[in-house]
């Protein structure tokens, strides 16, 4: 089976601009992305709209797709890359990347890969245990719960699922909750059906991209990771990467 890693890459964005190609001990974030990602990978290209990404990636010896400025979101971006790629060479499953992450592990990319020894695999992401309630109750950190074949039933930015009868504080001792960890692959011709999909009831009200896919009737294999992922999302998170190094 063929996989294609695909790092969704703008250089727009509303509290970072330029976040792709801020430095991180040297290395630009996405050259960190890359390289963690070739470790899983044999195949891995930066999607970006923008010159600047592109030279950059090129510089280091990266690959490097160019895609339209006009995508709502990664997984866009990620289907029109892989649809120029397929052009060239086969393509069974993608594996997006986020682009914000430099400290992705390899063995998170071989968990995702792992779920497409079933044929019956369509989407799969990354699950965590969540071991504070500090995490449950965060609005930033979407929850999911699934069901006995380790399929997501549903995400949400809401505790879920509630503990009737116990308190807050009390529920990690009665019941195992999950984080979602944005990382995806996608079967190829899965990945292009998505994108037509029209914005759903669910994704609205949640503001989470992955609730329109179930509405459709799509399913999402799980896999857990017990890493904790450093997405960097504003100068402040640049910093505090810093600091993790120097750990």
């Amino acid at each position: 089976m063929n996989f294609i890693g695909i790092i969704p890459a703008r250089f727009q964005s509303t509290r970072f601009p330029g976040k792709p190609l801020a430095i991180l001990d040297g290395k630009p974030i996405v050259q960190w992305v890359y390289e963690n990602a070739r470790k899983a990978l044999d195949e891995v290209y930066v999607a970006t709209d923008d010159q600047r990404i592109f030279r950059a990636v090129e510089a280091f010896g990266g690959k490097a797709v160019f895609t339209s400025a006009h995508h709502q979101s990664g997984t866009d971006r990620c289907a029109e890359a892989a649809a120029e790629l397929a052009k060239k060479r086969k393509v069974d499953v993608v594996v997006n990347i986020q682009g914000d992450e430099p400290f992705i592990r390899p063995e998170q990319i071989e968990s995702l890969k792992t779920c497409f020894n079933s044929a019956e695999t369509e989407i799969a992401t990354l699950i965590k245990p969540i071991s504070n309630i500090a995490e449950i109750t965060n609005i930033n950190r979407p929850k999911v719960v699934i069901n006995k074949s380790q399929e997501a039933m549903y995400f949400s930015r809401s505790p879920i699922p509630f503990v009737r009868g116990s308190n807050p504080e009390d529920w990690l001792a009665r019941q195992t909750f999950y984080s979602h960890v944005g990382m995806y692959a996608y079967r190829f011709d899965v990945l292009l059906e998505l994108t037509k999909l029209p914005v759903g009831l669910l994704e609205s009200a949640e503001s989470l991209e992955q609730l329109r896919w179930l509405e459709n009737g799509y399913r999402i294999k799980t896999a857990q990771t017990h890493f904790e992922n450093i997405g960097i999302d504003t100068p402040e998170d640049l910093e505090e990467a810093v600091k993790f190094l120097k750990r």
